[in-house]
């Protein structure tokens, strides 16, 4: 006697694992698309032109290009842990900005310390690089601080490969336990206590 699927938990098992694979095929589809936004972020760093500051959303298009921006108020300066350019850890003094006369603002890495107080600072014209966030910074440093490294593309994390793998791993261990629990219950089926 040959024993029956339960349907309905079959489909959604299948169901499920079809959707893990979906999602798998669809990271391994991000994995160049992610290489090329680095690869355009590389050259974007050689460009010497500057590029107004986006203070409206995430400013994605304009990461790793030069910019600056007249902080004509100071909200907040808090450190952040940072790296200097020479790699030696410690705090990045971070600026809450009111740019300009209106009521944008901009986050401004002003400089590297050692020191994890925050540091005086009344505002002024910084110019450095955008960094994710978006968040300037400066180079050079302003208040009497060390540089900052500089943002790099080659930080940005291109991990869709490991995403998919971990999509398809999902899936089988989905079918193996699946497929135990059949078993089982078939086993207790063939042998009534």
């Amino acid at each position: 006697m040959t024993a029956r699927l339960p349907v309905l938990p079959t489909i959604i098992v299948l169901a499920a694992a079809a959707t893990m694979v979906a999602l798998g095929i669809w990271q391994l589809g991000r994995v160049d698309e992610k290489a090329e936004m680095i690869a355009a972020y590389q050259q974007a760093t050689a460009a010497n032109d500057d590029v107004a500051f986006p203070v409206d959303g995430d400013g994605e298009d304009l990461w790793f290009r030069r910019s600056a921006v007249d902080c004509s108020q100071v909200r907040s300066v808090a450190p952040v842990a940072g790296t200097a350019a020479n790699g030696q850890k410690g705090w990045a003094q971070r600026a809450t900005c009111v740019v300009g006369a209106g009521s944008d603002v901009a986050i401004v890495d002003l400089g590297f310390s050692r020191d994890p107080a925050a540091v005086e600072w009344s505002g002024g014209r910084v110019e450095g690089l955008i960094a994710p966030g978006p968040r300037l910074v400066a180079g050079p440093p302003v208040a009497d601080l060390r540089p900052l490294a500089e943002p790099d593309p080659a930080d940005l994390p291109n991990n869709h490969l490991a995403y998919a793998g971990q999509w398809f791993f999902f899936a089988l261990t989905a079918l193996v336990i699946y497929g135990f629990a059949l078993r089982t219950r078939n086993r207790k089926r063939a042998n009534p206590e």
